[in-house]
């Protein structure tokens, strides 16, 4: 058995002996590509979104070293046209870049990883003579010519060296070169049936626009026809969820909403197998080693960051153009490049429809909430602090502190939004409300008896606090926002809640440029049909 040729499917193995998702239909669409001109993939996505795994998986299916049948056989490839034509038919090599880079952080690194797979390969095929001066590539193609042999190529974490050495750097070049020299040279063709790459960062920009403008790129911006298996599905969610008798409701709050290509629910696997397998929905992302790097762009805190970041803390959208990012995270020019960074590392979801980016889920929200605190981001951190304190006075029935404290927002937030109407109202209210989330789910213009009210905040489970209804009213008073609340009769719309209840009615009085709110509490008197 080789380090990097002739691995074995030890690494798939554990993962069969675990419990696994099925995403073996990858293996199909990698299939579809072989000895065509699309034979060379990358696929990069987000940490704990299972490159690795998709990676080890390849390279048991294809490694002619070993049996992998019986791994396979339950799996959905084992029902696909293409199972018996590539299973186990290939030399196959794995390169884990980190590995290299973990130790070896030097201008040389590129030609270490260059001779220590020579040696290798050179082991596996004793009878093929090796020339003075060959480089991996010239041995390949010798082994090629002499035996016919074609290999895959499976390079995990493809970019580790691209977000530790800068561009330009000794490094950096060499290995853009060594990439060039692999797979863009007229030789690849001939030795290569296909590759596979994966990382977080995309290729197609590095260096040069044509650097390896050959390869076929699937992104958390451009997924194409791989979206399904960036992550789990809501489908495979709620077959884990049965089987775990675990609720699916607080796992879609904690790990769902990224909405990948054309797929509009796309979960966390990593965490979504930690909670059902701890029996605990919490975050799991803080081992992920990209905390830093989050605060760090963060922290640049480029003209209308703060607005986004705050924004989007409160459930909004902001847009973002990310084809101007050079895919190099040592670049970052604009806030465009920050947002599309996040995105890359799971720190945003993206709707390429719109290109709007959003936080998607709770645990990515108390993230972002810690990234801005630790760096001391005082603007936000400021707004976080008052966020709590306006829950808390909403809960208190502290009528004149609510009051400041919209007020407080309204001056904050003037920046992200016209302040002309009820609905720009509405928004300065979401996100002065953002810290509840903790506790709440956020609903805005929720349909209740015979309206919609603007702001509801319902509380999650075990979380022992009444349900509110915000109605928001523009150079009125708020006492008629609390009549439009008993008039459209919203308490009754409030699905499956039978608990206290606030009233909060909040105006806006456009010339004296001030709130006024008004609170009432309701005990026990809510019971709902709506869904």
């Amino acid at each position: 058995m080789g380090t990097y040729i002739n691995i074995g499917n030890a690494g798939f193995q554990r993962a069969r002996n675990s419990e696994y998702v099925d995403k073996s239909g990858l293996i199909a669409a990698v299939n579809s590509t072989l000895f065509t001109e699309r034979c060379f993939s990358c696929v990069t996505r987000c940490r704990r979104f299972g490159k690795s795994m998709a990676a080890r998986m390849l390279y048991a299916y294809y490694d002619q070293s070993c049996d992998s049948r019986s791994l396979f056989a339950d799996l959905q490839i084992a029902r696909d046209p293409s199972f018996e034509k590539h299973l186990n038919k290939y030399p196959a090599i794995y390169l884990d870049l980190t590995n290299f880079v973990s130790q070896y952080m030097t201008d040389d690194v590129v030609e270490t990883i260059d001779a220590a797979l020579l040696a290798d390969v050179c082991k596996a095929y004793p009878d093929v003579p090796v020339e003075s001066g060959d480089c991996l590539m010239d041995y390949l193609l010798r082994v090629s010519i002499a035996t016919g042999d074609q290999f895959v190529f499976i390079i995990d974490e493809w970019d580790a060296i691209c977000r530790e050495f800068k561009a330009g750097t000794k490094a950096m070049d060499a290995y853009v070169g060594w990439l060039r020299r692999m797979f863009k040279s007229q030789d690849a063709m001939r030795v290569f049936a296909g590759a596979y790459m994966t990382g977080i960062l995309p290729i197609k920009k590095y260096k040069t626009e044509s650097a390896l403008n050959n390869f076929q790129e699937y992104s958390m911006v451009e997924p194409g026809s791989l979206a399904q298996f960036f992550g789990f599905t809501k489908s495979e969610v709620l077959s884990l969820a049965e089987k775990h008798a675990a609720d699916f409701g607080e796992l879609e709050k904690w790990y769902d909403g990224y909405q990948i290509g054309d797929e509009p629910s796309i979960f966390n696997p990593n965490s979504v197998m930690q909670a059902v397998s701890r029996g605990r929905c919490r975050s799991y992302w803080a081992s992920t080693g990209a905390f830093d790097a989050v605060a760090q762009y963060i922290n640049m805190n480029f003209e209308g960051l703060k607005d986004d970041i705050i924004l989007m803390l409160a459930g909004g959208r902001c847009k973002v153009n990310p084809t101007k990012f050079r895919n190099d995270m040592s670049i970052i020019h604009s806030k465009d490049d920050v947002l599309t960074v996040l995105i890359h590392l799971g720190y945003l979801g993206y709707d390429w429809r719109k290109d709007e980016c959003y936080i998607p889920n709770k645990e990515v929200a108390g993230e972002m909430v810690n990234a801005v605190e630790d760096n001391n981001w005082k603007p936000v951190v400021d707004a976080l602090r008052a966020s709590e304190q306006l829950l808390q006075a909403t809960l208190d029935g502290d009528e004149e502190a609510v009051a400041r404290g919209v007020d407080a927002a309204h001056d904050e937030n003037t920046s992200i939004l016209s302040y002309n109407n009820e609905n720009s109202l509405a928004c300065v209210l979401s996100i002065a409300y953002f810290y509840a989330r903790n506790d709440y789910v956020m609903h805005r213009e929720l349909p209740s008896g015979k309206g919609f009210a603007d702001i509801v905040l319902m509380p999650r489970k075990h979380v022992e606090s009444p349900a509110i209804i915000v109605e928001l009213k523009y150079n009125r008073d708020a006492d008629s926002a609390i009549d439009q609340i008993r008039r459209k009769q919203y308490p009754s719309g409030i699905a499956r809640y039978s608990g206290e209840l606030l009233l909060v009615g909040i105006n806006y009085d456009k010339k004296q440029k001030t709130h006024q709110c008004k609170i009432e509490r309701l005990e026990g008197a809510v019971s709902s049909t709506i869904n």
